[in-house]
């Protein structure tokens, strides 16, 4: 599902929505935002919080909401979040068109 020029898939949409289940408050939002620091530069986060800031970009999808701060979602645009599932364990992804290089657990990148 494309919006705002970042696509979020099913798999990434289907577990927002049991985190929210099991949190048990429908008032939570997935946050994915980017930091400075990992072994590229740039490190992807997110979490789940319920306050929208002033000048987030606020997305509705598939009964999920996403927010995004502004400065985060220019190194996102054109971007895919999914969410897999491995040996390695469980994580949200991002496929990034704007990364130079990534580091190999695919958790920060470098512009």
């Amino acid at each position: 599902m494309s919006i705002y020029s970042l696509n979020i898939t099913e798999k990434a949409v289907k577990r927002v929505k049991k985190l929210i289940e099991i949190k048990k408050n429908l008032q939570l939002k997935l946050r994915i935002y980017i930091t400075g620091g990992g072994c590229s530069g740039f490190q992807y986060c997110f979490k789940l919080e319920e306050n929208i800031k002033k000048n987030d970009i606020h997305i509705s999808i598939s009964n999920i909401e996403i927010i995004i701060d502004p400065i985060s979602f220019q190194y996102l645009t054109g971007g895919q979040i999914d969410y897999i599932e491995n040996l390695e364990g469980s994580k949200f992804t991002v496929i990034n068109p704007n990364a130079k290089s990534t580091c190999g657990c695919g958790l920060s990148f470098s512009i």
